[in-house]
């Protein structure tokens, strides 16, 4: 999904990041009067404190050079995208269900993760960065039982109106199509698993990703589905797993 310098500065206007999550509402889903009858949803992973504290020094070092960009405090809360679909909005409970017997039965927390590298995703002079996960075989397996349990809820698309999208209705053609094609085109072995980091000028990232990157590992402290938001943002929390060691 390509983002233009004048989307990503009014992604910033309204408080928004690609690929992070804001932390609003509670664990379960609240419905409008006349819920829209599909939803576009993020089965996420929220990383443990080794991760936050990463990508929380990388976002400060970020908003120093670029202050206008965004703070990953409690509205844009790091994470890890499994899969985002579109899924009928009465199926809900049953999407929680079902994702959640795959929570419950395979070792989440136990997955060793690797971060070895920054990136970013250009855009004119600007850019947005993040630190990139190796895919390890256990977490392409965690993706496909997460994939398959969703499945039978999945539609093929939907608009604007399955998103969360406020003041501003409609959410660019590109995301709807990313969603729509997240599996297979975003999946498998296309799965790029990483943690959005922040906002920045193209010309500090370039300098940034030149420089010696230190590897560390880090493991999922638990699991959660989100309701997407403009630019495939988390944008409100409808189910989240509390994980046991």
């Amino acid at each position: 999904m390509k983002l233009t310098t004048k989307n990503l500065t009014h992604f910033l206007l309204i408080g928004a990041m690609a690929c992070a999550a804001a932390l609003a509402g509670g664990n379960a889903f609240a419905a409008d009067a006349k819920p829209n009858p599909i939803t576009a949803i993020d089965i996420l992973l929220e990383p443990d404190a080794t991760m936050i504290q990463h990508a929380t020094a990388t976002n400060d070092r970020l908003r120093k050079v670029f202050p206008k960009g965004f703070a990953l405090d409690a509205s844009h809360r790091p994470h890890v995208t499994l899969v985002q679909r579109f899924v009928r909005t009465e199926d809900l409970d049953k999407v929680f269900a079902a994702v959640g017997k795959v929570f419950a039965t395979a070792n989440v927390t136990g997955l060793k993760l690797e971060a070895f590298k920054y990136y970013y995703m250009p855009d004119r002079d600007l850019g947005l960065s993040g630190i990139v996960i190796k895919p390890t075989p256990e977490l392409l397996e965690l993706e496909q039982k997460v994939i398959d349990a969703v499945t039978p809820f999945v539609v093929e698309t939907g608009t604007s109106a399955a998103f969360v999208t406020g003041d501003d209705p409609e959410v660019l053609p590109e995301l709807i199509t990313y969603v729509s094609d997240f599996v297979p085109k975003h999946s498998g072995e296309n799965y790029h698993p990483h943690v959005t980091t922040g906002l920045a000028p193209r010309e500090y990232l370039d300098k940034m990703l030149a420089e010696p990157f230190e590897t560390f590992t880090f493991s999922p402290a638990g699991a959660a589905v989100y309701h997407l938001g403009h630019f495939g943002t988390a944008a409100k929390q409808l189910k989240e797993w509390h994980l046991k060691p």
